[in-house]
């Protein structure tokens, strides 16, 4: 296993030794990474409201248009972005915060990528999830990113377009909205509060030299991030339970949310309780354990 994975490495080192700069910038402004993510969660959505067996091929252009969209509204962000992004240690190397690719070449290019995620959507899926996908772009790009630097609320504003993928693949899947899908987005818009409430504790300075009004940035002696931390924790815990309502639900996947939303639930108490960043990177730490987990118990419960 140690020779595969030095063999990867160093393909990959190679890959990424002669491919041009240009295109390694390119790559880097999609933030293909972080949109992993999102098919991820496409990927339960679709899952979880598909008629048995699941349509594989159907799921794989759901995949390519809910990516392509992704990676659109993340290039528009950084184009709108760039001249903010240069204050913060974090950011300033971005290909366009560094001067690398221009914010006109960047909008073409978010505007290009949302367009073919759109087109697939739309010819090769339906019109409920490319409606969906256009409404996360909108909200995302139009909305949620100027509020950043206006309120604090930008982050629940933000949670909205960043839960709506896993209702794109129920779209996707069965053509309709029900209760199923609502409860997947309540999931996701839930969990999102103390994951990047966390994220803004740990980055903070770093917010405040961009001119970003983040909470914990605004909110000096953390009481109000701490409350949220532990309101949306508590609320994670009963929108997780909503699927048991909604549809019926196996022993293991209830089993599952409760154990894992108190763990994390006990974390963010711990972190408004100390307000230390080592007790925000827990949380963060737990956030990231808890998603994958919930979901993944889900869906084996519908598989099952």
């Amino acid at each position: 296993m140690k020779a595969i994975s030095e063999t990867a490495s160093l393909i990959d080192l190679s890959l990424a030794e002669s491919a041009p700069p240009r295109a390694n910038d390119l790559v880097e402004i999609t933030k293909i990474r972080l949109n992993v993510m999102v098919l991820i969660t496409t990927t339960i959505g679709f899952v979880v409201a598909s008629p048995r067996p699941v349509d594989l091929w159907q799921l794989m252009l759901t995949l390519i248009g809910t990516g392509l969209c992704a990676c659109g509204a993340s290039v528009l962000n950084q184009a709108w972005e760039h001249p903010f992004d240069r204050k913060m240690g974090r950011t300033f190397d971005r290909p366009v915060a560094a001067g690398r690719i221009s914010a006109t070449e960047a909008a073409i290019f978010g505007i290009v990528l949302s367009v073919c995620g759109l087109a697939t959507l739309g010819v090769t899926v339906n019109l409920l999830a490319c409606s969906l996908a256009l409404a996360t772009i909108l909200l995302y790009v139009l909305i949620y990113t100027p509020l950043k630097r206006v309120t604090t609320l930008n982050t629940l504003i933000g949670a909205i377009p960043g839960a709506i993928p896993p209702i794109i693949g129920c779209a996707a899947a069965s053509g309709r909205l029900d209760w199923e899908s609502a409860a997947l987005f309540a999931i996701l818009f839930c969990w999102q509060m103390p994951h990047f409430l966390a994220i803004a504790i740990l980055l903070r300075d770093d917010y405040a030299l961009g001119g970003f009004k983040m909470m914990p940035v605004v909110d000096k002696t953390l009481t109000r991030t701490s409350a949220w931390i532990v309101m949306f924790g508590l609320l994670l815990i009963i929108a997780s339970l909503m699927p048991v309502y909604v549809r019926p639900t196996g022993l293991f996947y209830t089993v599952s949310a409760i154990v894992l939303g108190v763990g994390f639930l006990a974390t963010g108490v711990r972190c408004a309780a100390v307000q230390t960043r080592a007790a925000a990177r827990v949380t963060f730490f737990a956030s990231l354990i808890y998603l994958p987990l919930v979901l993944a118990a889900l869906m084996i419960d519908r598989l099952s």
